[in-house]
């Protein structure tokens, strides 16, 4: 038996760990949903309760182009889906839900709005979660974002370091993204450090790591995302940039210290939890230069991050989990 409810969503890692709040909101009312994402999401999604069967399409690869994309869509059919949200705003993500056959097709406002039968405005303000609520007609903060790795995530997470320990993920595929301190970040705590990242964050991992030999570990490219998710849950906290490892910290109940320079939370994919903070430079008039971060600074300067200390990082490390420079990790395991 086939759910009635298709959610598509084939955005960055991030976007679709937001999303889950959507799973939950629509499984609340209709039952489990069928989810359409990227190839690297499919696993993290699905053993989250409110999905009933993730369908990997992998349009940069294997399915990329127009013939990937009707072959996805006469998949679908089978299915015969009743409705389908659409969060992504995007001209193929629009066009699979006609070309699938479904008969309501619920999106928000834009561009591709004729190509829906049901089109909603987006809210304007609040964190992207609680916006894409709107599309289920829920109000905001009803339903957070939520992972759920397996028992087995969990055993493999817990097999890799003992007790407390500080996550620090130093990477982002956006360059003017990657704040450069967290090599002296490793070495000022004088507690455990685990580095994540994925596999062409190894040579930044290893990097950081030589800053505190012996308490250091790089966990960058040797995990399974569903793992690595176990490993931030079992984490004090999580140091990040403004990149996945954020949302996944926020959908297991991590604090997170994210470090923001050409983006801004006001964008609504910040943090969001009572004990996270976040490290800035407010006062700079060219911020925030871009929707992702260039590669490069715009300006040359890149003062939005170069100019962000390791002490500010730390006070805010210390705000989070009771970590200080040399001093004790207060776990909350």
């Amino acid at each position: 038996m086939s759910s009635a409810t298709l959610v598509v969503q084939t955005a960055f890692l991030g976007d679709v760990v937001l999303t889950t709040a959507l799973f939950s909101a629509l499984a609340a009312d209709q039952g489990p949903v069928d989810v359409v994402t990227t190839p690297i999401a499919a696993s993290l999604i699905e053993t989250h309760p409110a999905v009933r069967k993730v369908i990997p399409y992998d349009k940069r690869g294997s399915d990329r182009g127009w013939a990937g994309l009707r072959n996805l869509a006469r998949r679908l059919r089978t299915e015969r889906y009743e409705r389908a949200y659409l969060p992504h705003r995007s001209l193929r993500t629009a066009t699979l839900g006609v070309l699938a056959g479904i008969p309501t097709r619920i999106g928000f406002s834009g561009a591709w709005s004729f190509l829906y039968t049901e089109a909603r405005p987006k809210p304007a303000l609040g964190h992207e979660s609680d916006r894409l609520l709107a599309l289920a007609d829920k109000p905001p903060g009803v339903y957070p974002p939520q992972l759920r790795p397996t028992a087995a995530d969990e055993q493999a997470a817990a097999a890799l370091i003992d007790g407390a320990f500080v996550a620090l993920a130093p990477g982002s595929i956006w360059g003017t993204k990657r704040w450069a301190g967290y090599s002296e970040l490793a070495a000022a705590l004088d507690a455990p450090v685990v580095v994540l990242g994925g596999r062409d964050d190894a040579a930044l991992a290893d990097q950081v790591v030589a800053a505190a030999p012996g308490r250091a570990y790089s966990a960058a490219g040797t995990l399974g995302l569903r793992t690595s998710a176990a490993l931030i849950a079992r984490a004090g906290v999580l140091v990040t940039n403004d990149s996945a490892p954020l949302h996944l910290a926020t959908a297991v109940g991590t604090p997170v210290v994210a470090i923001f320079g050409p983006t801004v939370p006001g964008f609504g994919f910040g943090p969001r939890g009572p004990r996270d903070a976040i490290v800035e430079y407010p006062s700079l008039a060219c911020r925030p230069c871009s929707a992702h971060g260039p590669q490069v600074c715009p300006l040359g300067h890149h003062r939005c991050m170069r100019e962000l200390s390791v002490a500010s990082v730390l006070a805010a490390v210390a705000a989070a989990s009771g970590v200080e420079a040399h001093g004790a990790i207060r776990t909350r395991h």
